[in-house]
């Protein structure tokens, strides 16, 4: 039997967001804004572009201003209604459509604990899952790629991506032969030693799953962290039937890392019509004051600064 098309999304958005405290002490990591929209809005957005319109978003304490973003604003709407602000008001009610079920987390015990959580809401569909601090270019379609391929295969896909062998320590590693576009997974590490790696192609946050992992997630044990982790649980899924890998071929941006989230922010600002040129001078200007004040410096060591030498 075909499996069920891919309507509802997980959106794991409990994390205490340590990594950019203080700016997260009482504000979700996940509404911090990548030049005009928050991070996660980002993350809907790339799901209704594949058709997905039933989300759910699971949080915990200090998350209310997720669920604020996404519900309706009366007072503001109307403002910007009788200041003929048409293009704001048609921006901020450009997802009035979508549904949104919220879940709290109450104990932080790890992704795969989060996505058990959304168990009643999803039953028995396959889903997506996405973590909003992995931050794809909007221009490229990957979960829409992803979705392709479970078609396909009818079975678990999850997104790949090169890294370096300094950091596989940081994700999830696959092993796999690939097969075509995709990887046929044979075994999945959390967090390995940089030596003990089968691979360098690490897990990121975008996942086509089947109801099956649930059953698994229900049994399984705490794992790197004393967190559950979902690739251990995959690990285990991975007994009984295959699952698959697809590596990205656009561009990522860890924007749950303050270099990453810098990156995705100059990025999406030259991208972005009512900044971009203004953005742009205003880079191009910086790194000329930036070289020039390096040219001097190295003129009065006696040494000399080439354009290459800065990259």
């Amino acid at each position: 039997m075909k499996e069920k098309k891919i309507k509802k999304a997980i959106l794991p958005a409990a994390g205490l967001g340590t990594r950019f405290l203080p700016a997260t002490k009482a504000s979700p990591k996940e509404m911090l804004p990548i030049v005009d929209k928050p991070m996660i809005q980002y993350a809907v957005e790339e799901a209704i572009s594949c058709g997905i319109e039933d989300f759910i978003i699971i949080t915990g304490k200090h998350k209310r201003a997720i669920e604020d973003h996404f519900d309706s604003a009366y007072e503001l709407e109307e403002k910007l209604k009788n200041a003929g602000k048409k293009k704001l008001l048609e921006e901020i009610n450009k997802l009035s459509h979508i549904n949104f079920a919220y879940i709290r987390q109450r104990v932080a015990l790890g992704l795969g604990h989060a996505i058990l959580c959304a168990k009643p809401f999803v039953k028995d569909e396959p889903f997506a899952v996405i973590l909003s601090d992995d931050v794809i270019d909007p221009d490229y379609p990957l979960l829409k790629e992803m979705i392709g391929v479970y078609e396909k295969v009818e079975a678990p896909v999850i997104a790949l991506e090169e890294v370096s062998e300094s950091e596989v320590h940081r994700y999830g590693i696959i092993d796999g032969v690939l097969e075509g576009e995709i990887y046929k997974i044979r075994n999945l590490v959390e967090k390995p030693k940089n030596e003990e790696a089968p691979s360098n192609l690490a897990i990121i946050g975008r996942y086509i799953l089947t109801p099956d992992i649930f059953g698994i997630l229900e049994k399984q044990k705490a794992g790197a962290g004393g967190e559950i982790q979902l690739t251990d649980a995959l690990r285990e899924l991975l007994r009984k039937q295959p699952i698959y890998g697809y590596r990205t071929q656009g561009t990522r941006y860890d924007a749950g890392d303050k270099v990453g989230f810098l990156k995705a922010t100059v990025d999406l600002a030259l991208k972005n019509k009512e900044v971009s040129e203004a953005f742009k001078a205003y880079i191009l200007d910086k790194v000329k004051s930036i070289y020039m004040a390096d040219a001097r410096e190295h003129e009065t060591r006696g040494t000399t600064v080439h354009p290459r030498d800065k990259g």
